[in-house]
């Protein structure tokens, strides 16, 4: 199974496309400033003495599944879609595909209820987000669209033009623009057209892997994979500044989703799930293997929480007073 572990720095520059306000000489030592959005509610704080729970706190789990790497949460269906790398070691197999299980119980509805075809092969999906009615997925070469509801392929942009590292995951801004981070070259990607725009670049951005957008702060959060250190960056696409979010304990951040005006981030350094608020963060979660691309089921305050290695998906409680 390919894994993540993988992944290389690659080649690191600074990108005019993004106001940097402060590159430090070592990502764990970045200085930047503070993210804020004076006119939109602040982001709320967490309580530093959050208990860890430990893994027997599971819900239930989602099994049967081929290196899951991320999952999305579909409030209109409520159901979890899963994207699998699938099983073949060849990088070219069309083998990856997308599961459809019930949020509510994890019974699996469809094990490959979306597939690439011959002309668009789905290899390695990951990081996936809505933009209306289609799912958009981060795959190896590109990005794929999918119907929302049914699951046909309606779309593939493709990317190898641009020398992907490692397209990541996806998140949708409130223009319905579609990002993508590409981890393996330290940048972040705007989808445009049949190709992309490279919106941010360079060693601050921390080689970002997970990926959201925060309304709170009217900033994408990015979370920093190896050599990024500890701190969530924030960049806002209106002034094209990049921010420190918060610090949070854990590293090599996968996944990271909004829950509750806060955050919700993966750690795989700690196996944990960490409960961010303004500042700081604290884990509060922990979770049986090296967590990938979460999940939050915003009906029931859950998280999904995939694992590559272990073939599935576990759900967990959301935080303690979230």
């Amino acid at each position: 199974m390919r894994r993540k572990g993988t992944l290389g720095l690659g080649r690191i520059s600074i990108a005019g496309a993004a106001t940097l306000a402060a590159v430090a000489t070592a990502a764990c030592d970045l200085e930047l400033p503070r993210a804020s959005a004076p006119d939109a509610p602040a982001a709320r704080p967490v309580d530093p003495d959050t208990p860890l729970r430990g893994a027997e706190a599971r819900l239930f789990s989602i099994e049967g599944l081929a290196g899951p790497e991320a999952v999305r949460y579909d409030p209109d269906a409520d159901v979890f879609l899963i994207s699998n790398f699938g099983t073949d070691e060849d990088p070219e197999a069309n083998d990856g595909f997308i599961a459809r299980a019930s949020a509510e119980d994890g019974a699996i509805e469809a094990l490959r209820w979306a597939v690439g075809d011959e002309s668009r092969p789905l290899q390695d999906p990951r990081g996936m987000a809505f933009a209306g009615d289609t799912l958009w997925i981060a795959d190896a070469r590109g990005a794929h669209a999918f119907a929302r509801y049914g699951g046909a392929q309606l779309r593939f942009v493709d990317l190898t033009g641009m020398e992907p590292g490692f397209l990541n995951d996806v998140a949708v801004g409130p223009d319905g623009g579609v990002y993508i981070t590409d981890t393996g070259r330290s940048r972040l990607l705007r989808l445009s057209g049949d190709s992309a725009i490279i919106v941010a670049e360079g060693e601050a951005l921390g080689n970002p892997n997970g990926l959201t957008y925060e309304p709170s702060s009217g900033a994408f959060v990015l979370v920093p994979w190896e050599g990024g250190g500890d701190s969530l960056r924030a960049w806002h696409p209106v002034f094209r500044t990049l921010t420190v979010r918060a610090r949070t304990p854990g590293a090599r951040f996968d996944g990271v989703e909004v829950f509750d005006g806060r955050l919700v981030v993966a750690s795989q350094a700690d196996s944990a799930l960490h409960w961010v608020g303004t500042e700081r963060g604290v884990p509060f979660q922990k979770v049986p293997g090296p967590p990938a691309d979460i999940a939050v089921d915003t009906r029931r305050g859950r998280i999904a929480v995939p694992y590559i290695a272990l073939n599935r998906v576990d759900v967990f409680p959301g935080p303690p007073g979230g």
